[in-house]
């Protein structure tokens, strides 16, 4: 081949190289940006802006699914429910509990009732297949601390830090699986800025209630529920408990409370995670 032929073919396949490059440059402008997400999942934007989910569809990542990749929840504490209206949300404290849990479970299975349970880390710990059948059953994962310790406001906050996320460990890896914690309560309510803003950024709202049912000091049954018509005009999340003693009362105030929400027409469901 002659020098003026190499010198054509040599041209003609620079200007190949280009349009290939300029190809591929456009293609990824217009069509499939890599993003990644807080969990680092890779996934495809495609031209319309929508990032692809995980395969199998986008359900497994809606907010509020157990299997949802860990974002940042809002600060501020939770005490609506996610449907609104007249809708009450169950939360259940202190557990889980081998006696109490699972009658409980029972109570809010027999009325088709999803709750929150809001763990203590070592309970859960010590009863993996207790968090497993809450799981299974529907209900949402809260973390109730390390310790229950309800001056934790007064503590440091590398202690405050070690008590949530600790407590978040140890409840994820009693539940198995993909299942997540979905809230923050402070013992007895004593929340601080920093425990809030440690709690969003682990992916848990920090969360509430808008009625005590007092069911903590055995007041008897007919005093709870009392207690919990009475107060429901202040908000949809009712605390109960199902550790820390004897909760025979607690079982039975449930169960009448429930079938009166239904007489009432109340629909139950959980507390709100991300901001209107």
């Amino acid at each position: 081949m002659g020098f003026l032929a190499r010198t054509r073919k040599q041209a003609a396949q620079s200007r190949l190289t280009v349009v290939a490059a300029a190809v591929a440059v456009a293609a990824t402008v217009w069509g499939a940006t890599a993003i990644v997400g807080p969990d680092h999942h890779v996934g495809q934007e495609n031209a319309a802006g929508r990032a692809d989910g995980p395969a199998g569809g986008g359900s497994a990542g809606s907010p509020g699914s157990p299997n949802a990749p860990r974002q940042h929840m809002p600060e501020e504490i939770a005490h609506a429910s996610e449907g609104g209206g007249d809708t009450v949300n169950v939360t259940i404290d202190d557990g889980p509990d081998p006696r109490w849990t699972p009658r409980i479970l029972s109570v809010l299975a027999e009325h088709d009732v999803k709750a929150t349970f809001c763990m203590v880390g070592p309970q859960a710990a010590a009863h993996p297949d207790l968090v497993k059948q809450v799981v299974a059953g529907g209900h949402r994962l809260c973390d109730h601390t390390m310790s229950h310790d309800t001056a934790m406001d007064k503590k440091p906050v590398a202690y405050q830090k070690a008590q949530i996320l600790d407590a978040q460990r140890q409840i994820e890896q009693a539940a198995g699986g993909d299942a997540k914690v979905q809230y923050y309560r402070a013992p007895g309510g004593a929340f601080t800025p920093d425990s809030r803003r440690i709690a969003a950024a682990a992916g848990m709202r920090p969360l509430g209630w808008n009625v005590d049912s007092k069911d903590f000091s055995k007041p008897g049954v007919a005093a709870i529920i009392k207690t919990v018509k009475g107060e429901l005009k202040n908000g949809p999340t009712v605390l109960f408990h199902d550790g820390g003693g004897n909760r025979e009362q607690t079982v039975e105030a449930l169960d009448k409370v429930l079938s009166w929400l239904e007489d009432q027409g109340r629909p139950t469901g959980f507390p709100v995670r991300t901001a209107p």
